[in-house]
């Protein structure tokens, strides 16, 4: 009976089997209809030039999930990519001086090399890259369609801007007030953007959640709070003795029209142009509406964001 050696040598060992795993291409995937279908896709990451601790117990969550499945005798379709377009790729190209399709391949041949490494079940042969038109060709496809069927429209939207990376981030990306990549104070900026007119599908996606058996009640009444669908109508006042035709009209929205005769007053958000433009000019409105400001950027850079439940539908203004 042969001993078993007590240490482990992983550089011997992991390439042994890892050789054996891309000889015998082990996890490329092909139909076959004979068996249950798994799909495991775990968040693509983004080529910044090594892996480090946050990559590895992301993926290992993912790839236990797809071995296990696979043990089941399941066909399981395990894919890879890299999330590797837009500005962080150029800044970072432009912080080292290399052209950024140089720098982002770069990366991503490194990164690939300690993937694999690191044994992950994936196959290979379906790596995509966003980076490549010919990946991101199908979404300029895809967004001239819903161009095309009214369902995208562009206008002005506070964000949250990073200015070091010069870039939009997601309420998710700021911690703490600051950038989850640059560390810099996050800014709330007004620009002109493209939106998806979920709106039109609302209540579909809300009669879908009812039919998403086993999901924690937790997260479908998120889903539900940011969908934010709500019946009600909008209201216009008009503003006295305004001369400009741009801010005659104030709209406002309202779940209960049935109040209207007991409105005494319209409350305005402290980034209305009303507001702005009676800042200016009445010097009572100015301090109140700097301290306004002020906490709005205090909850801005706390990381305040709310649910973002209303994010859909006008806001701004309120009546009382």
């Amino acid at each position: 009976m042969s001993s078993i050696d007590p240490q482990y040598p992983p550089q011997a060992v992991e390439a042994e089997a890892q050789s054996y795993w891309q000889e015998h291409e082990s996890f490329k995937v092909s139909e076959d209809t004979s068996l249950e279908k798994f799909y495991c896709l775990s968040m693509f990451p983004y080529p910044s030039g090594h892996l480090h601790m946050g990559h590895v117990r992301n993926y290992s969550i993912g790839d236990a999930i797809s071995r296990y499945q696979r043990m089941l005798g399941k066909n399981v379709l395990q894919p890879m990519g890299w999330d590797a377009f837009g500005l962080p790729a150029e800044n970072a190209a432009i912080q080292n001086e290399v052209p950024p399709a140089k720098w982002t391949y770069s990366n991503i041949d490194y990164m690939r090399e300690q993937l694999q490494r690191l044994g992950y079940a994936y196959d290979w042969s379906r790596e995509i890259a966003t980076c490549h038109p010919d990946y991101y060709r199908w979404e300029q496809w895809f967004f001239t369609r819903l161009f095309k069927k009214g369902l995208v429209y562009k206008k002005s939207s506070e964000v949250n801007w990073d200015p070091v990376d010069q870039t939009v981030l997601a309420n998710e990306q700021v911690i703490d007030g600051r950038g989850w990549r640059s560390g810099a104070v996050v800014e709330r900026r007004e620009i002109p953007q493209w939106f998806i007119k979920i709106t039109d599908f609302a209540q579909e996606l809300l009669d879908g959640l009812e039919d998403m058996d086993g999901w924690p009640e937790k997260v479908r009444t998120m889903q539900a709070n940011w969908i934010g669908r709500s019946e009600g109508v909008e209201l216009d006042f008009t503003v006295a003795n305004e001369a400009d035709e741009s801010l005659k009209k104030l709209s406002v929205y309202t779940t209960r029209p049935d109040t209207l005769m007991g409105v005494t007053y319209v409350a305005l958000a402290v980034q209305h142009p009303l507001a702005s433009k009676a800042a200016r000019s009445n010097p009572e409105v100015s301090p109140i509406h700097r301290a306004a400001g002020q906490c709005e950027s205090r909850r801005s850079r706390d990381g305040d964001h709310g649910e973002d439940r209303n994010r859909y539908r006008p806001q701004g203004n309120s009546s009382y």
